[in-house]
This record gives structure tokens, C-alpha cells and sequence, in this order.
């Protein structure tokens, strides 16, 4: 962090403002990722909620790669590891549960369709 980052020399073109402001609301919200720990609560900035043992593996694929999308074959494996059994329905179950459990603490999935998933911060 360099402390002279937070001026900016009055008179600023209003694109250095703009620039600086969006560099601030970054690094302010920008750094909030979800954690899953090993009891299975997920953290998303202040909020928590409980999640049960196949959704762990899944939100810990979703927590590792946040923001990105996650492919379904590496969602079906995290179901195949838990439950010892895959379907197509399976894992969609699994997924629908999840957007529920998630919309409380600020969070979405989205699908990317033919490839697989993103997990965002939910806009309001």
C-alpha cells in the first residue's frame, strides 16, 4: 500500500476522480470471498450460514474458484466423493438447494450454460 494513493491534485478531470472512486469501492468490497470451514458453515463477509456435508464440497470448489466459472464434471466429482453416486438430477438437486441456502448470506449461482457455474456476490 502506498500512502500517497489516496489523494488526488485538485484540480482532478473528472475521469481521475471516477477512476479513484472505483479503485476505492474495490478495495473496500472487492475483497470479500466466501469461506467454508470443516464444521460446514459458510462465511460471507458478516453473514454465515450452515451447509450440509455435500454441499461443503461443492462450496469449497464454488470458494476456491469464486468468481470464475466451475465446470460440472468437477461438481459431479465433489457429489460422486460424498455420496458415492452421480446422476445429472443429483447434482442439479444439489445446486438448487444451494442457490436457496446462499441467497441468505449475499450470494448467487449463475449458470453458464454448457459449461457450468459462477458463484457471485448477489446484487441487490
Amino acid at each position: 500500500m502506498d500512502p500517497t494513493e489516496d489523494w488526488i491534485r485538485a484540480p482532478a478531470p473528472r475521469g481521475d476522480v471516477e477512476a479513484r472512486i472505483q479503485a476505492l469501492t474495490q478495495r473496500v468490497y472487492g475483497r470479500k470471498v466466501p469461506a467454508v470451514d470443516s464444521t460446514g458453515i459458510l462465511y460471507f463477509g458478516t453473514e454465515s450460514v450452515a451447509i450440509s456435508e455435500t454441499q461443503m464440497g461443492i462450496m469449497e470448489q464454488f470458494a476456491a474458484h469464486y468468481g470464475e466459472v466451475v465446470y460440472r464434471s468437477e461438481l459431479e466429482r465433489q457429489v460422486v466423493k460424498a455420496t458415492g453416486k452421480i446422476s445429472r438430477n443429483a447434482l442439479d438437486l444439489q445446486i438448487m438447494r444451494l442457490r436457496r441456502r446462499i441467497a441468505t448470506v449475499g450470494l448467487s449461482l449463475q449458470t453458464v450454460w454448457g459449461r457450468g457455474y459462477i458463484l457471485e456476490a448477489d446484487t441487490p
